[in-house]
C-alpha cells in the first residue's frame, strides 16, 4: 500500500510582505524629506565667548555691510582697498612673516564668499589668520 503525502512543502519564499515594507520606508524618507527645509535654523554670526587673544596682529582687515574693505597695519589708521588689490597689498606688507596673524573683522551679515575671499588669499600665501568675533 502505497501512501501518498497530500500536502507539497514548496521551497520558495514569499517576498509580498518585504515589498511592502520597502515601500512603506520609501514613503515614510520621502515625505520626512519634503517636510525639513535647509534653512531650518536661523543663526545670527559671528559671537563667541573664546578668550583667547592673538599678540602678533600685524594687520586687520575689515569688511562692512557694505562689502566695503579696509587693511590697517599695526596702529596704522586703516586704508580703504579694493576687493581685486587686497591680495598683493597683504603679500607686499607682510610677506612671508611667520609670526604675523591677520585678524579679520567682518560684518556678520556679508555674503560668505567676502570672508572665503580673505581665508583663501591667506592660505595661498600661508599666513595665519584670526577671525575676530564679540563676545556674547
Amino acid at each position: 500500500m502505497a501512501l501518498k503525502r497530500r500536502n507539497k512543502v514548496e521551497a520558495a519564499f514569499s517576498m509580498s510582505s518585504m515589498t511592502d515594507l520597502i515601500f512603506l520606508l520609501l514613503l515614510f524618507f520621502v515625505m520626512a524629506s519634503t517636510m525639513s527645509s535647509p534653512n531650518d535654523i536661523k543663526i545670527n554670526l559671528p559671537q563667541s565667548r573664546a578668550k583667547t587673544n592673538t599678540k602678533q596682529v600685524v594687520a586687520k582687515v575689515n569688511i562692512d555691510e557694505l562689502g566695503t574693505y579696509s587693511v590697517a597695519l599695526g596702529k596704522q589708521k586703516p586704508v580703504q582697498i579694493m576687493p581685486e588689490e587686497l591680495e598683493a597689498y597683504l603679500v607686499s606688507e607682510i610677506g612671508g612673516d611667520s609670526t604675523a596673524y591677520i585678524a579679520l573683522h567682518a560684518d556678520q551679515d556679508i555674503a560668505y564668499k567676502e570672508v572665503v575671499r580673505v581665508l583663501d588669499i591667506a592660505n595661498q600665501h600661508k599666513m595665519k589668520i584670526v577671525i575676530a568675533t564679540k563676545k556674547l
